[in-house]
């Protein structure tokens, strides 16, 4: 019933409203200087809160209406109801300067079909190939940002147990799974192999000739390793500005640890650069 696309907080959100109703607080619009975009959401329910809409004094308020609304049984705030409108100024006791508009959404159980679909839209993909230790950590990290991620290895059974948020998908040999990626993806190489990374790096290479859809593609590696694949492709027969669009090493710069949960988060931040 629920997507399996959706995101860490969709998905403890979907689970948790099951059992309990919530009122839907969601930034409908903004002005000026604000905590968070339009579209941002926060789920309250009677003794829990599931996401965030930027804290501080707009937050407590918000859940303070949507608190009110569900000790009235939901009544108070319908779908299409006009957004209630907060001046981050004194009032608030905050200084953004900024207009939120905001609706508040009564849902329940009968929503969650409805609203798995509606919450997981808009999420950008990202193929990572490779279930190791930098690949574990990176699915962890990516959980709760706004991506969808297809998780792919060559080796069967090699996933751990990963939330609705993650796609889990074997693939033998790992590089006929890049003719099948959604468009748009952002591609991370860090299989067990070399051989392999060099074979899905070809296989990116071929498909952004084609169809020039795959606007990141990062191998994970020291510049060595780079030289070495940039040798082995050239021979293929691709062109310098086509390698030109292989990011290597990955993660950004100014992070030097190698432990997988650092390289994770730097690799996480240049993904959130690519948007």
């Amino acid at each position: 019933m629920v997507s399996s696309r959706t995101s860490r907080h969709t998905e403890n959100f979907l689970t948790r409203l099951l059992t309990q109703p919530a009122v839907l607080v969601q930034v409908a619009s903004t002005r000026g200087s604000v905590p968070r975009e339009a579209g941002t959401w926060m789920a309250v329910f009677a003794d829990a809160l599931v996401g965030t809409i930027g804290g501080g004094h707009l937050e407590y308020q918000a859940i303070a209406t949507a608190r009110a609304q569900l000790q009235a049984g939901g009544q108070g705030a319908q779908v299409g109801q006009a957004p209630l409108r907060f001046a981050l100024g004194p009032a608030l006791g905050q200084c953004c300067g900024g207009v939120v508009h905001l609706r508040f959404e009564p849902v329940s159980a009968r929503d969650v079909p409805a609203l798995a679909l509606r919450l997981s839209g808009g999420r950008t993909p990202v193929a990572l190939f490779g279930g190791g230790h930098v690949g574990q950590a990176l699915a962890q990290v990516l959980a709760p940002l706004p991506f969808s991620l297809t998780w792919i290895d060559s080796r069967d059974g090699v996933f751990p147990a990963v939330g609705l948020g993650v796609v889990c998908e074997h693939s033998e040999p790992v590089q006929a799974a890049v003719a099948g990626l959604a468009p748009q993806s952002r591609v991370l190489i860090m299989s067990f192999s070399h051989a392999e990374d060099l074979d899905v790096v070809a296989a990116c290479l071929k498909r952004q000739r084609a169809q020039a859809d795959l606007p990141f593609v990062g191998l994970i590696g020291s510049k060595t390793k780079w030289a070495a694949f940039r040798h082995r492709l050239e021979a293929k027969g691709f062109t310098p500005e086509e390698l030109a669009h292989i990011t290597c090493p990955i993660g950004v710069r100014g992070i030097a640890g190698k432990e997988p949960e650092v390289i994770a988060v730097a690799v996480a931040a240049q993904l959130l650069q690519s948007l």
